[in-house]
C-alpha cells in the first residue's frame, strides 16, 4: 500500500498537499490526521462526494511500502508515526517547504522555501503537463492562498505566484476560496460587528434579504471588508452593506457584500462613484448624510431587475421516495437503481427520515431482507425552505455531515438538494 500523510491538526497547505501528492503519485492513498482545522474541514465536508479521503485509524499501516510526506519533515507531528518509523525498507519521499532540520530520513526530498508545500507538487504537475478538475485546483489553490496570505505574506515567492497562474489556468474558482478561507480578526473588528448586529436592520427589496447599517469609526480601520462579509454570514440575507462614518474627516466608507448572482454590488457602488464586482464593492464619500446614504442604497437594490438563484432553480423534482415500512432488500435496490446515494422516507407526503447508502451499512447479517426501512433510517430530517440560497444549502450540510436536503413548503415536500447539485452551481457547471 502506498499513502500520503501530513502533520497534525492538518490546515489547507497540508490537505491541498495531500490530495496534490495523491495527482501525482497514481494509487497514492491520502490519509487525513485525526484533528483538521475547521475551514478545511468544511472544504473536504462538501466535496465529499467528489474527494476521497482515508483516516488513519482506517489504514493498516504494517502493510504501506511507500509513504508520500507533505508539509511536514518530523516524525512527531505525524500520526501513526511510531508505526511507520519501525516499517523496514519504507520508501520516503518528502515534499516540504519548513527550513527547519527534518528528523525524517527520506529516500526522496523535495524542498524549496517557498510560502507554501502545495506550490512545490502544484509546478511539477505545471512541469508534467497534468490537467487538473476545477475543484482539484480550487483546493490546490486555496491552500497557496492560505499560506501566503493571498501571496502579501513575506514568505511568499515568485514560484507561489507562478503555481497560482497554473491553478487558474485550470480553472481554480476564486469565489469558492473565498467561501473557505477566513481571516482573522482582532478586538477592533470584533467591536465593530458587535456593534453591526446591535443595530441591525433586515429588509426585503426587490425579491432580495439584505441588511443595511450606519456605524461610526473613529480614525482608519482596516479590514472591514471582513467586517461586512461576517456580518453578511450572520445576517444569513443575500446581501448586506455598511456606512462606515468617520466623522472627525467627514468621510463615510460603504461598502457591500453580496452571495447572490442577481444583485450586481459593483454596479450599484459604481452608482455611489465606487466599484466592485458583482459580489463585491465600495464607495467613499464625503460631506454627505449616512441616513440620505442609506435610502440611496435602497433605491438602487430597487432598481435591481435581476433576481437571486434560489434552490427552487436547482432542485430536483419529482423526488423518488420510500414509504416507512419498505423492506430494507428493497431500498437497497432502489439506491442502485436510481444511482443515488439517499432517499427521503416520507408518509403521506411528510418526510418522517432520510436512508442513505451509509446507513445501510449499520445493516448487520443478523438482519432480515424484510426488515422495515424505518429502523435504519435518520430520523433526524434536516430540511430547507425553495426560497433559500445556494449558500445556506451548503452551510446546511457542512453543519450536519449530510448529502442531502428535502426541500419543504407549507409541510409537504416539493423537491431534493444534493451536494452534487450544489457543487455544479458553485463551480458553474449548471446550464444556462
Amino acid at each position: 500500500m502506498e499513502i500520503a500523510v501530513t502533520h497534525k491538526n492538518a490546515d489547507f497547505d497540508a490537505i491541498a498537499s495531500l490530495f496534490a501528492a495523491a495527482v501525482l503519485y497514481s494509487g497514492v492513498v491520502p490519509v487525513l490526521p485525526k484533528n483538521v482545522n475547521v475551514n478545511a474541514s468544511a472544504f473536504l465536508s462538501i466535496h465529499k462526494n467528489l474527494l476521497t479521503v482515508h483516516h488513519v485509524d482506517e489504514i493498516d499501516l504494517a502493510a504501506v511500502t511507500k509513504l508520500i510526506v507533505v508539509d511536514v519533515n518530523n516524525w512527531a507531528r505525524i500520526d501513526g508515526a511510531d508505526q511507520l518509523q519501525r516499517i523496514p525498507g519504507l520508501d520516503i519521499h518528502m515534499w516540504d517547504h519548513h527550513p527547519d532540520s527534518p528528523d525524517i530520513r527520506a529516500n526522496r526530498v523535495i524542498y524549496e522555501p517557498t510560502g507554501a508545500a502545495t506550490t512545490l507538487l502544484a509546478l511539477k504537475m505545471r512541469e508534467v503537463g497534468i490537467q487538473l478538475s476545477p475543484i482539484h485546483a480550487t483546493l490546490f489553490m486555496a491552500g497557496i492562498y492560505e499560506d501566503t496570505g493571498n501571496l502579501t505574506f513575506p514568505s511568499t515567492t515568485s514560484k507561489d505566484a507562478t503555481a497560482v497562474g497554473y491553478l487558474l489556468e485550470q480553472k481554480a474558482d476564486l469565489s469558492v476560496i473565498r467561501r473557505f478561507l477566513r481571516p482573522t480578526y482582532g478586538p477592533r473588528h470584533k467591536d465593530v460587528l458587535f456593534e453591526m448586529l446591535k443595530s441591525a436592520k433586515r429588509l426585503s427589496l426587490n425579491g432580495f434579504h439584505i441588511s443595511l447599517n450606519r456605524i461610526s469609526v473613529e480614525g482608519h480601520t482596516p479590514g472591514l471588508s471582513m467586517v461586512v462579509d461576517m456580518f453578511r454570514d450572520i445576517m444569513n440575507v443575500d446581501a448586506a452593506f455598511g456606512i462606515f462614518t468617520e466623522t472627525k474627516r467627514d468621510r463615510t466608507m460603504v461598502i457591500g457584500r453580496s452571495a447572490v448572482d442577481g444583485l450586481n454590488i459593483g454596479s450599484i457602488m459604481r452608482s455611489m462613484g465606487g466599484g466592485g464586482h458583482p459580489r463585491a464593492g465600495s464607495a467613499m464619500l464625503k460631506f454627505v448624510n449616512p441616513v440620505a446614504l442609506e435610502e440611496w442604497i435602497i433605491e438602487l437594490v430597487n432598481g435591481t431587475q435581476q433576481s437571486s438563484v434560489q434552490l427552487s432553480d436547482l432542485m430536483s423534482f419529482p423526488v423518488f421516495t420510500v414509504a416507512p415500512d419498505t423492506p430494507i432488500s428493497q431500498v437497497a435496490a432502489l439506491l442502485m437503481e436510481k444511482g443515488c446515494t439517499g432517499l427521503p422516507v416520507v408518509e403521506e407526503n411528510k418526510v418522517l427520515g432520510v436512508v442513505s447508502r451509509r446507513d445501510l451499512t449499520r445493516v448487520n447479517r443478523f438482519s432480515k431482507p424484510t426488515t422495515p426501512v424505518k429502523a435504519f433510517m435518520s430520523s433526524k430530517v434536516i430540511q430547507i425552505s425553495p426560497r433559500s440560497g445556494v449558500n445556506e444549502a451548503a452551510r446546511l450540510m457542512v453543519k450536519h455531515d449530510i448529502g442531502r436536503l428535502p426541500i419543504i413548503e407549507d409541510g409537504r415536500l416539493i423537491g431534493i438538494i444534493t451536494r452534487s447539485d450544489v457543487m455544479r452551481y458553485l463551480y458553474d457547471l449548471i446550464p444556462d
